[in-house]
């Protein structure tokens, strides 16, 4: 896929899956949904919410709710369980958050009894397009874990691999990103990253190839790569990012978005189904785009 346009083509295709929203009486959420439901296809929608704004907003953005299923919830936190518990009783495929904290829909993400839990990390994995590279990028993590540990990477690892297969990338090529190329005992990053393509290597690390150490340019130009001696099929090529902390992640994520002219979405992974938790500064566009990979990878 080349752009968001296929990226929306491909969710038309798979789909229409169904979304809970939690907390749906929002304008900016709302259009992001209409776009999906009603002008893509992609989606049926549950919306969870003050019925009576999410009526009066979707008249506003001429949004026709006849074929909406909405549920009159307006405190929050209620909207946000019952909108987590449609999924995990199969009554939808995947949750969006609406006007609500995060951390009030992660908990019911993680609630045991109705939540999505599987004992795996939470991450989050961005999708670029950016003007001057030759393919779609995947960013991970930017949002949700701090400082991984090898373990955590892995799995965070684990969890862009099974959705970049989601996405058609059959044997996605994984860069782990280092401040420099060679494994160095002072930095732990660095010293993960070898242990990462070792790991790769004996078959521990499935689904995908893994390089590292790489330093950002090295990892996505294959110029910079050769003037610097690396070989290695990923270089110049890497389909998925790893980013050593959420700083670093959280950093390049931003400078992508506001310094380039490139399209992005993003989804949170690793639970029982995809989790699309944008936040109020993003685009309707944005917000469609992450309902489409969600809905691809549900």
């Amino acid at each position: 896929m080349k752009d968001f346009n296929e990226v929306l083509k491909y969710a038309k295709i798979k789909g229409p899956k169904t979304l809970s929203v939690a907390a749906a009486h929002d304008e900016g959420v709302l259009k992001a949904v209409k776009a999906a439901a009603v002008d893509g296809g992609i989606v049926k929608a549950i919306l969870v919410g003050d019925e009576e704004k999410i009526r009066n907003i979707s008249k506003g953005i001429d949004y026709d709710l006849k074929d909406t299923e909405i549920i009159n919830l307006k405190d929050v936190k209620e909207a946000s369980y019952k909108a987590v518990e449609l999924v995990s009783s199969k009554k939808a495929d995947f949750v969006m958050k609406g006007l609500v904290d995060t951390a009030t829909i992660l908990k019911a993400v993680l609630d045991k009894e109705i939540g999505l839990r599987t004992g795996k990390t939470l991450s989050h994995c961005a999708v670029f397009f950016v003007e001057k590279y030759h393919k779609m990028l995947i960013v991970t993590d930017a949002a949700m874990n701090i400082a991984p540990d090898l373990a955590k990477k892995e799995e965070i690892l684990e969890n862009a691999v099974n959705f970049a297969h989601s996405l058609g990338i059959e044997v996605p090529k994984c860069a782990v990103i280092c401040a420099k190329e060679k494994v160095n005992p002072a930095m732990i990053h660095t010293v993960d990253a070898g242990e990462m393509v070792k790991h790769n290597e004996e078959g521990i690390i499935k689904g995908c190839i893994v390089g590292g150490p790489f330093a950002l340019d090295n990892a996505i130009s294959k110029e910079a790569a050769v003037q610097k001696g690396i070989s290695h099929e990923v270089a110049g090529d890497a389909d998925i990012l790893l980013m050593p902390t959420i700083e670093a992640g959280n950093v390049l994520y931003k400078a992508l978005s506001f310094l380039s002219n490139s399209e992005s979405a993003g989804v949170i992974l690793g639970a029982a189904a995809p989790i699309v938790l944008t936040s109020r500064a993003d685009t309707d566009i944005a917000k469609l785009n992450s309902i489409a990979l969600a809905s691809i990878h549900s």
